[in-house]
């Protein structure tokens, strides 16, 4: 397949429209007034197209589209007959399409796309856009897994792609509040970090549903909604939300707010890749003395500690825990008994927690952050508990596309708060929880005809290569198998 450039038709385009301005500076009537307030001329639109139009999908192309001052020209979804129709009647002009690859290699113009589909399409249809020169915002987790989140860290440097992963939060300029608070070592050393979650919120932890071609919804395009996973017949309760819990297409509720909740810490500490990861996981029992076992699904809970090398922000090395299903952490002596740790009910959160007091904050998508610092010398800081931005997603998606406009390694671009540079190595953190959960349900027979569970360890991990070290069986989870057509070189 011939590979088209982008690059210089994007640099001819800039340059075209440096011209326009010089030229068109001779005339006294100022061009807003001729296109009215606000106007954008064509030749300084982005072509978007969105790859997953419904969902998260509707409100990501939608605020790409920054109120219609760029151009959507195409539509991307397996279903239309479900909530992608509001982007097909918010964008009208656009052609619609059910397969990526077809909008892709069809529609030359296409500048930018935004990615929203399940876990398990998010590097193949990035991949496949990048190598065509197009630049992308791909929804969180960046990847399906820590093969893919490396891959696509490096293509974006070498085909000079404009990136940013969907972890909005990020954006938020209360984050600096926090930053703020860590770099002025008012927290002393930071030795500890606590993040939970009440995910999972879909149902998760039994056996994967059996096949029913009867009751697949006549529009949806099942192949095509697989995309790199193995071929089966259709299977009900998986599309449109319940494939988060199964590993085949989902990242379980590390890969749904993890990229959210670890970013605070991962962010404002400097932290680079883990050193180890181990993990246990809630068990479910149906009879006395067995436990169910599905490890083709995520667990209905886990806990999950990763360490941390000092860095230059962090000063010394770092405990990170994880806990999900709505196991939390205990609530510190420091914090007042009747105060919330994280967000509203103490269901999501951060405590990073050092020898002087700790700090608290809340998920940070667009859920208020509610950065909160307690010491032990009685002083308390406090943001605001409501939060009140003109923009929606804290800016996170217009920012993108004014870096599009401007160029890879431009001002805009280095401004970015999770291009693929920074959002990679933390994907990749937040996807070694899961690494260590797979891990885990490893088992066999030993030579007494009895089931081990030989993965039940801590998994030692050589950041840099890539691999586990001391369990070459766990290594099998760093990456994926692809069907012929799909995988990330395609």
């Amino acid at each position: 397949m011939k590979k088209r450039k982008t690059q210089p038709k994007q640099s001819s385009r800039r340059d075209f429209i440096k011209k326009s301005a010089i030229a068109s500076s001779i005339f006294i009537v100022p061009r807003h007034v001729l296109g009215g307030p606000g106007y954008t001329a064509p030749s300084d639109q982005l072509n978007l197209a969105a790859i997953g139009a419904g969902g998260k999908g509707r409100s990501d192309i939608r605020n790409a589209s920054v109120g219609g001052r760029e151009r959507v020209v195409a539509l991307c979804d397996v279903d239309f007959s479900g909530s992608a129709k509001s982007s097909v009647e918010a964008f009208p002009k656009a052609k619609i399409y059910h397969d990526y690859r077809e909008m892709l290699d069809k529609e030359k113009d296409i500048d930018a796309v935004t990615i929203s589909t399940p876990d398990h399409v998010h590097g193949p249809a990035a991949a496949f856009a990048m190598q065509r020169g197009i630049h992308v915002y791909v929804q969180k987790p960046m990847t399906h897994n820590i093969q893919e989140a490396r891959y696509l860290t490096k293509l974006a440097r070498e085909k000079k792609i404009v990136s940013q992963m969907g972890n909005q939060g990020a954006s938020n300029p209360l984050l600096k509040m926090v930053q703020g608070w860590v770099d002025s070592g008012k927290l002393g050393k930071i030795s500890k970090v606590q993040v939970w979650t009440n995910r999972p919120v879909w149902p998760q932890g039994f056996k994967f549903p059996e096949p029913d071609e009867s009751e697949k919804p006549e529009d949806l395009k099942w192949d095509l909604w697989l995309g790199p996973s193995k071929a089966i017949p259709y299977t009900p309760n998986i599309h449109p939300f319940n494939w988060r819990g199964w590993w085949e297409y989902g990242t379980g509720a590390l890969g749904d707010v993890g990229c959210h909740l670890i970013d605070i810490p991962f962010r404002t500490l400097g932290l680079k890749y883990p050193t180890d990861a181990e993990c246990s996981v809630g068990a479910v029992y149906t009879k006395m003395w067995n436990a169910e076992y599905h490890p083709e699904g995520c667990p209905p809970s886990s806990f999950i500690t990763l360490h941390f090398e000092a860095t230059e922000k962090s000063k010394a090395p770092i405990e990170m825990t994880w806990s999900d299903g709505g196991i939390r952490p205990s609530h510190p002596t420091i914090i007042p008994a009747d105060d919330d740790i994280g967000g509203k009910n103490s269901q999501n959160g951060v405590l990073i927690i050092g020898e002087k007091g700790i700090i608290s904050t809340n998920i940070n998508d667009s859920s208020p952050l509610m950065p909160k610092l307690y010491l032990n010398d009685g002083t308390k800081e406090f943001g605001p508990e409501e939060e009140n931005f003109d923009e929606p997603e804290y800016g996170h998606h217009r920012q993108w596309v004014d870096a599009c406009k401007a160029g890879f390694d431009s001002a805009e671009h280095k401004d970015l708060t999770s291009s693929f540079d920074y959002a990679g190595p933390m994907t990749e953190t937040v996807l070694m929880g899961n690494l260590a959960i797979r891990s885990y349900m490893l088992r066999r027979e030993n030579a007494k005809g009895r089931t081990e569970y030989f993965g039940r360890k801590k998994l030692l991990w050589d950041g840099e290569n890539m691999k586990i070290t001391n369990l070459v069986e766990a290594n099998q989870f760093v990456g994926r198998t692809y069907r012929i057509g799909w995988d990330l070189r395609s």
